[in-house]
């Protein structure tokens, strides 16, 4: 059976994901490209994934007020 952990349940939610997961990169300086970054290091890749935990936190709670 294949993993689920690369699909999506509603596909066009990629390109809205994609779109995020650029900004965050930019935000904090990594250079992201289309399709595949196995390049980056696990720094790199957990910086992204902070950034965009953190803008994810903020909009919530932005959200709450």
């Amino acid at each position: 059976m294949p993993s689920r952990s690369n699909r999506s349940v509603v596909p066009e939610a990629r390109a809205a994901l994609d779109k995020f997961k650029m900004e965050a990169a930019s935000e904090v300086g990594v250079n992201l490209k289309q399709g595949y970054n196995g390049d980056l290091t696990s720094k790199e890749a957990g910086s992204v994934g902070g950034q965009m935990v953190k803008n994810m936190i903020k909009s919530y709670e932005q959200g709450m007020k």
